[in-house]
Formats: structure tokens, C-alpha cells, sequence
């Protein structure tokens, strides 16, 4: 069965962006722009591909990405309707009306019930782009956490997942400490006792 893989940036204190929801404090380092575009360049916008010297579509574990609305928000403000045109895209809004782009699907409906069926569909793994709303609601799907986690602490802004208090236990399987001080932890869910 395809694995939700929710991979994303985050502060030390929990939070992957600004609270207007801009990420735009992370930066990205060389050293850590080098390990995204080796190890996780489908993580990366397909417009930005060629600054990364990725030609074609690039290889990796995923065929779909998952997005809240602001997360996809900030593509559209800049003219973009098809930010990683190399996967399906799949945004969650209640609000937005149907995709103008053919390689976006606009879903309205419940998202754990939605992920539960793209699970069981052939395929490869799925990317769970953020939000932290999104992240939330999706926490008891998500199979493995990809944190790159920078060594800030911001005191407020979206947290990795809203919800209420429910815990969910992961175990650390790598971790990969870069120059800049951001460190890659990859961890996989804890099943049941």
C-alpha cells in the first residue's frame, strides 16, 4: 500500500511558517538546497527546476502531492496554477471552485477518507505538502515524518499539526545533520502496542 509521507520545514519550536503563513523566513541554504535536489527533488516546484539543474521530470518515491489552500495560495498569487506539474496535485478547500488546470483537483470532501482511498490505489508514495491544518486532520494517515529542521525558534506562527491534544508516536530512523545547522530526521509511525 502507497505511504502519506508528510515532509516539510520546520523550527525547532514546531512551526513551518510565519503566522501570515509565509516560509519565507527558512531560507535555503546551499547545503540544504543541494540535499533537496539529490534526494527530494520532487519536492521542489517544477518551475524551479532548472536552477536546480533537474531536467525532465524528476525521479523519487512520490506521484502525488497534497495541499491545504494556503499552501497552494502563495503559487496562484504569482500566476501559477500548476506549482509541481511533475505529480498529481491534489488541493483541500472548501472555499476554492473547481481547478482551472487540468493537473489540479480541487477536493472539498473529507480528507482522511480521500487519502484512505488514494492509498489504496497502484501508485507510488504521497507527498503531504502542508498545511498545518491539513497536517492535522491527516495525522492518524500519516506513515512517515521528514522534518528538515532549522535551528530557529519563532515563539509563534503555523504549527507542524493542528489539532487537539491526541498523540501520535513516530520512530527516528535517519538523521542527517547539514552544515547550515539544519537537520533532516526522517521517522516512520509508531504502530500500536
Amino acid at each position: 500500500m502507497r505511504k502519506l509521507v508528510y515532509y516539510v520545514a520546520s523550527t525547532l519550536d514546531g512551526f513551518i511558517a510565519a503566522p501570515d503563513g509565509s516560509p519565507d523566513f527558512f531560507g535555503l541554504a546551499p547545503d540544504l538546497a543541494a540535499h533537496i535536489a539529490a534526494h527530494w527533488p520532487q519536492t521542489l516546484p517544477t518551475f524551479t527546476h532548472p536552477e536546480f539543474g533537474i531536467d525532465g521530470p524528476p525521479r523519487g518515491r512520490f506521484d502525488a502531492v497534497l495541499m491545504g489552500r494556503a499552501t497552494y495560495d502563495p503559487a496562484l498569487k504569482i500566476g501559477i496554477t500548476s506549482p509541481y506539474a511533475h505529480l498529481r496535485q491534489y488541493v483541500f478547500s472548501r472555499s476554492l471552485p473547481p481547478a482551472t488546470d487540468p493537473e489540479v483537483e480541487i477536493v472539498a470532501g473529507d480528507p482522511v477518507e480521500f487519502v484512505r482511498a488514494l492509498k489504496r490505489e497502484p501508485g507510488r508514495d504521497i507527498w503531504l505538502c502542508g498545511g498545518g491544518d491539513l497536517a492535522g486532520q491527516l495525522l492518524p494517515e500519516v506513515d512517515e515524518l521528514v522534518l528538515k529542521l532549522n535551528p530557529v525558534v519563532v515563539g509563534s506562527g503555523v504549527p507542524l499539526a493542528t489539532r487537539g491534544f491526541d498523540p501520535h508516536r513516530f520512530n527516528l530512523t535517519d538523521a542527517r545533520p547539514l552544515e547550515s545547522g539544519v537537520a533532516v530526521l526522517r521517522y516512520i509511525r509508531r504502530e500500536a502496542a
